[in-house]
């Protein structure tokens, strides 16, 4: 009997695990201008509120997200302008080990960007981030940044657990006044 027990609680499991739903591979086409493509508002932040005078003009329109804007960051520390993507509408974490990273359709025009996987795991923002080179030419590239090449910034390098991630990033920076314009046409994940 107890054998029986055992054999209906991992079927049990098993079935739970295949009904499951995959996190899903497109975060965001923008499509929709209020919403990414899971369903959930699309968050900007700046460095405001660490004492700089950033400013950015988000537009979203005929399926791109396009950002300009000036970097005036705090004294001592860089400035920056986020775009956060959200993947899941409570920010729970989400697993996402059946990836490899992080996909872009994108066109940097001037400035700094990077992409950060916010891991529910890192209580000091220093989440895993890449910088995204810009390409020459006007065309948007397709960039695939590896969850392994993702490093943190100041504090001890971890290992990305890719099971705790909560939202991504995309973020515009620089230690001095600047300038910054780009414009994604999707993220997702591959």
């Amino acid at each position: 009997m107890n054998s029986l027990k055992k054999l209906i609680a991992t079927l049990s499991l098993v079935a739970t695990a295949a009904t499951a739903s995959a996190a899903p591979q497109l975060v965001d086409d923008f499509s929709n201008p209020d919403a990414n493509s899971l369903g959930l508002p699309r968050l900007f932040a700046d460095d405001s509120s660490a004492g700089g005078k950033t400013t950015t003009d988000y537009l979203v329109s005929e399926g791109t997200l396009e950002a300009k804007g000036d970097i005036q960051p705090p004294r001592g520390q860089p400035g920056w302008a986020s775009t956060v993507f959200l993947l899941e509408a409570t920010g729970q974490p989400q697993d996402l080990s059946e990836y490899e990273g992080i996909q872009l359709k994108i066109r940097i025009e001037k400035g700094n960007l990077s992409i950060s996987a916010n891991s529910s795991e890192i209580t000091n923002f220093d989440y895993h981030a890449a910088p995204i080179a810009r390409k020459a030419g006007d065309t948007f590239q397709e960039v695939k940044v590896p969850f392994a090449s993702m490093r943190r910034a100041w504090s001890e390098q971890t290992e990305l657990n890719t099971e705790t991630i909560a939202s991504l990033s995309l973020i515009a920076y620089d230690m001095q006044p600047g300038s910054f314009a780009f414009e994604v046409e999707e993220i997702g994940f591959y």
